[in-house]
C-alpha cells in the first residue's frame, strides 16, 4: 500500500510530498527547512532513499539537496538543468525503481520551465498519482513568464502540450500532486481545491477544456505581477544551496535597535497588525507572523538588506527564521522579543485602523486620499471610485505619488494595508489603515466602485 503525505507551506502556496510503501519513501520538491521531512519519514517509520526534483524552482529554496547530502539519498534533477552540485540526472522516458513496491516514471512537462519535469508514481503495476509540479495543476496551470517575456508565448504553449500529454498517459484515476497552485505566485491563476485526479482535470481545467488559441489569450491576459524575490531563486537552487541555519539570532536591546534602525536596516514588527497598530517603535515595519510574511516581504525589501526580527515571544522569531530561510534570507541580522516599550527608549507611535463603512461615512463630511496597494489586476477588476492605486510591491519606489494629506489605505483584507501604513509612517505620512474585507464590504457600505475601464461597478446594498 501506497502512502502520500503532502508537506503544506501555505505562506508560499506550495507542497512537498513525502511518499512510501511502509519501509522505503521518496521525496518530492521538499522546502528548505528539511526537519518537517525528517520529521514525518521517523513518525511513519520510514528511510528516505530517493529525492526529486520537478523543476529548478522560482519561488523558494530547495532542501532537496541538503536533504539527499545529509540522508545519503539518491538527488535526481533534469539532466538539462545547468547545476554546479553533483546529482543523478534524469531525462524523459527514464523508470527509477524506489523499492519492490514503488516506481518512478520521468515524464517531461516543459510550460513552468523548459526543463521541467513530472513524475508518475506507480505500485504494483498501477498508476498512483503524478507529481505535476508546476505543470498541470488543480484547475490550472504553472505560469510561463517567469522566466522572461521573450519566452513567454513558447513556454505557454508547451505547458497546453504538456498537461495534453499527462492526460492522454495517465488514467483518469490518477491523483494529480502538484507543488504549486495553493496560493503560489507560480501558478497562473488559483483554485480552493485541495485534491483531483487526471479524470477531473480533463473535465474542469481549461487547459484541457479549451482550444489551445482560447486557453493562451486568457491565461496570458490573467497573469499579473510576481515577487522580485523570484529572480534570486533560480540561480540559488542552480548553485545548490546548503542546509538552514535556524539557530537564534543574536539578541538586540533598544540601543541596538536604534543604531540598525538609523543605519537604514529593516526592522520588522511581526505582531499582528492590530497589535502594531497600537502602539510600535517608529520606523519599524509590520510584516505580521498570521500572514504571507515572507511573500510580501521578499517582494518589497532590497536583496541584501540586513533585518531584524522583532516579536512577543522566541517562538515568533523562530518561525520567521523559517520562512525566511525558504527565499534565502539565511540569517537575521538581530532579534528581540517582549513588547514595544522594552524594544525603545522613545514614544512609541500609532495609527487609526478603520472599516470601509468608516470611509464611506468620512467621505461625507471631508476630503481624504484613498490608497489602494493590491495589484494592477485587483484594482481592474473593481476599485473604489476616486482611489489612488500603487501596489505594495511598487511602494517604495513610487512613494513620492501619494498624495498629501490624510491617507486611508486598502488592501483585500488588511494585511497589506499594514505593511503600507507602518511605511508610509516611518515617512512622515498621516495614514488610517482599513482592516476590512475589500470583497465584501467595500460595495456594501455604499463605496461608489469602479473598473479598470473607469465604469462604475454595480453597488450591491
Amino acid at each position: 500500500m501506497v502512502t502520500i503525505v503532502p508537506i503544506e507551506t501555505p505562506t508560499l502556496g506550495d507542497r512537498s510530498y513525502l511518499a512510501h510503501d511502509g519501509q522505503v519513501a521518496l521525496v518530492i520538491d521538499p522546502q528548505r527547512d528539511i526537519d518537517r521531512v525528517l520529521e514525518l519519514a521517523e513518525v511513519a517509520g520510514v528511510r528516505i532513499t530517493h529525492v526529486f526534483e520537478t523543476h529548478i524552482h522560482n519561488d523558494y529554496v530547495t532542501g532537496g539537496l541538503a536533504l539527499a547530502s545529509l540522508i545519503g539519498a539518491a538527488y535526481h534533477v533534469n539532466a538539462a538543468d545547468d547545476v554546479a552540485y553533483e546529482r543523478i540526472p534524469v531525462r524523459d522516458g527514464d523508470i527509477i525503481d524506489v523499492s519492490d513496491a514503488l516506481r518512478v516514471r520521468v515524464i517531461a512537462t516543459p510550460g513552468h520551465t523548459y526543463t521541467h519535469l513530472s513524475y508518475s508514481l506507480e505500485s504494483e503495476w498501477e498508476h498512483v498519482g503524478v507529481f505535476s509540479g508546476g505543470s498541470l495543476l488543480f484547475g490550472s496551470t504553472g505560469r510561463p513568464d517567469l522566466l522572461g517575456p521573450d519566452h513567454t508565448r513558447a513556454l505557454v504553449h508547451h505547458q497546453y502540450a504538456s498537461a495534453h500529454r499527462l492526460a492522454a498517459e495517465l488514467p483518469d484515476q490518477a491523483q494529480v500532486l502538484p507543488t504549486h497552485g495553493f496560493g503560489s505566485f507560480c501558478s497562473a491563476t488559483q483554485s480552493e481545491a485541495t485534491s483531483s485526479t487526471i479524470g477531473q482535470e480533463k473535465r474542469t481545467n481549461p487547459a484541457l477544456t479549451q482550444a489551445e488559441k482560447d486557453y493562451v489569450a486568457e491565461l496570458l491576459a490573467g497573469l499579473d505581477a510576481w515577487p522580485a524575490y523570484y529572480a534570486q531563486m533560480g540561480p540559488a537552487n542552480s548553485a545548490g544551496p546548503g542546509a538552514a541555519d535556524l539557530s537564534a539570532p543574536e539578541p538586540a536591546d533598544a540601543a541596538a535597535l536604534r543604531r540598525r534602525l538609523e543605519a537604514g536596516e529593516w526592522v520588522l514588527d511581526l505582531r499582528t497588525r492590530a497589535t502594531f497598530a497600537a502602539g510600535f517603535v517608529p520606523g519599524t515595519f509590520n510584516f505580521g507572523i498570521d500572514g504571507r510574511f515572507a511573500t510580501y516581504l521578499g517582494w518589497l525589501i532590497a536583496w541584501g538588506t540586513p533585518v531584524t526580527l522583532l516579536g512577543e515571544t522566541p517562538e515568533q522569531v523562530a518561525e520567521a527564521q523559517r520562512e525566511l530561510v525558504r527565499i534565502g534570507i539565511d540569517r537575521p541580522a538581530a532579534a528581540a522579543t517582549g513588547s514595544p516599550q522594552e524594544w525603545t527608549d522613545r514614544p512609541l507611535e500609532s495609527f487609526e485602523r478603520a472599516t470601509f463603512a468608516d470611509l464611506a461615512q468620512v467621505r461625507h463630511h471631508r476630503p481624504v486620499v484613498v490608497l489602494d496597494v493590491r495589484r494592477e489586476g485587483e484594482w481592474h477588476e473593481s476599485h473604489i471610485d476616486g482611489a489612488v492605486n500603487i501596489p505594495i510591491h511598487e511602494l517604495l519606489s513610487r512613494v513620492v505619488e501619494v498624495p498629501a494629506g490624510e491617507v486611508w489605505v486598502h488592501c483585500a483584507a488588511g494585511y497589506r494595508a499594514s505593511i503600507a501604513a507602518s511605511i508610509l509612517m516611518a515617512r512622515g505620512t498621516q495614514v488610517v489603515a482599513v482592516d476590512d474585507s475589500y470583497a465584501e464590504r467595500a460595495a456594501a457600505s455604499g463605496l461608489s466602485l469602479a473598473t479598470g475601464s473607469g465604469q462604475r461597478a454595480q453597488v450591491v446594498a
